[in-house]
């Protein structure tokens, strides 16, 4: 019996989770022996236990063997003090579970390319994936904090700090990534600037040599931003840092149409994972019905793919919401001319019939 452990979280995070416990269910009712329960995670954590990530939330999220999370955060929780704030119960999953690996598809579906911002025939067949490292980098990395100087002003300090060990595992993951795609890599880094990411190329280049088969190429992070937007095309799959990955995937992401499309795995050398939604918690639409399911839905693909061990029913998860697209049906995100208009629990629902009319 494989366990599941399921986090709503905050915001739109219930609405679109309770989307995906319905195609959880459909995955039971194929005979896949999993089971799942509840737990609190962020804002909603706090408001509870005084912490975004209770020991008991991460005592059963080691239990698991794969997490599924809505969102975390929201301006109600913005005036706390940092170590309290919604995000931090985020950071603590991924440290605790040592989620190390971030892998992030930026896929166009055919039937969204009109709901992209640059032109189809620049984004038409994108298919990216993006491999960032997690659990270092400058979001980790110590010291850092707010100190008040000699003459009373204060100031802000982080360090970015990566290990060849740290670089080489997420290396392995991308060359791998690449080997199973179409063998282009290209690593990401400011080498020209920050000797911790000139370390991060020169161990990405020797670790090619066990990758003959794998193309490995070089950027700087600001190029890749621009490339992103003007031949995505070019990319195949990205490796990159923490903060990079985190601001480079959001930027593919909008490719798509809408970030409310992608989803992620986060996953540790077990193959235990934790999957979500690239998109946050969107105060602004939570509990008005209004909120993508998709990617949701799709990190339920994700995780059967890469820590169930069930890969034909995630490809069906797949085609269904390719199905569904092609009904025409749309959440405001991504909504057309000609196009219907559905709600967040419509959208699930309609996957749902998808999957039981194959």
């Amino acid at each position: 019996m494989k366990k599941i452990l399921v986090l709503p979280g905050d915001g739109i995070g219930p609405e679109i989770v309770a989307e995906a416990v319905k195609v959880l269910s459909w995955v039971r009712d194929q005979g896949l022996a999993i089971e799942w329960e509840e737990g609190l995670v962020g804002g909603a954590a706090y408001d509870e236990t005084g912490s975004p990530l209770p020991e008991e939330t991460l005592e059963q999220a080691k239990a698991a063997d794969a997490v599924l999370l809505g969102a975390v955060g929201g301006p109600k929780w913005e005036p706390l003090d940092i170590s309290v704030r919604p995000e931090k119960g985020l950071l603590g999953l991924r440290s605790g579970l040592n989620l190390f690996a971030n892998l992030r598809p930026a896929i166009l579906y055919p039937q969204l390319a009109e709901a992209s911002t640059l032109k189809p025939e620049v984004v038409s067949g994108l298919d990216i994936m993006i491999v960032r490292e997690l659990t270092g980098g400058i979001y980790f990395g110590q010291p850092r904090g707010v100190r008040t100087l000699e003459n009373g002003e204060r100031e802000g300090f982080n360090t970015l700090v990566y290990s060849e060990s740290e670089i080489e595992r997420i290396g392995r993951v991308a060359f791998e990534t690449a080997r199973r795609r179409n063998g282009r890599l290209c690593s990401v880094d400011k080498a020209n600037v920050l000797e911790c990411t000139e370390l991060w190329r020169e161990v990405m280049t020797v670790l090619a040599a066990n990758y003959p088969d794998v193309e490995l190429s070089h950027m700087y992070v600001d190029n890749a931003a621009m490339q992103l937007v003007r031949a995505p095309r070019q990319f195949d799959v990205i490796v990159t840092t923490n903060m990079f990955g985190d601001i480079l995937s959001d930027e593919a992401a909008m490719l798509t149409g809408s970030i409310g499309m992608l989803p992620s795995a986060s996953l540790n050398e077990k193959g235990q994972g934790m999957y979500e939604p690239i998109h946050g918690s969107a105060p602004d639409i939570a509990g008005k019905g209004l909120a993508n399911p998709l990617a949701t839905i799709l990190s339920v693909a994700m995780m059967l793919r890469h820590s169930l061990e069930a890969p034909k029913l995630a490809g069906r998860i797949e085609q269904a919401v390719g199905r569904v697209l092609d009904q025409g049906l749309r959440t405001p995100d991504i909504m057309q001319a000609g196009a219907k208009e559905v709600g967040t629990a419509e959208m699930g629902d309609a996957v749902l019939a998808a999957l039981l009319d194959n």
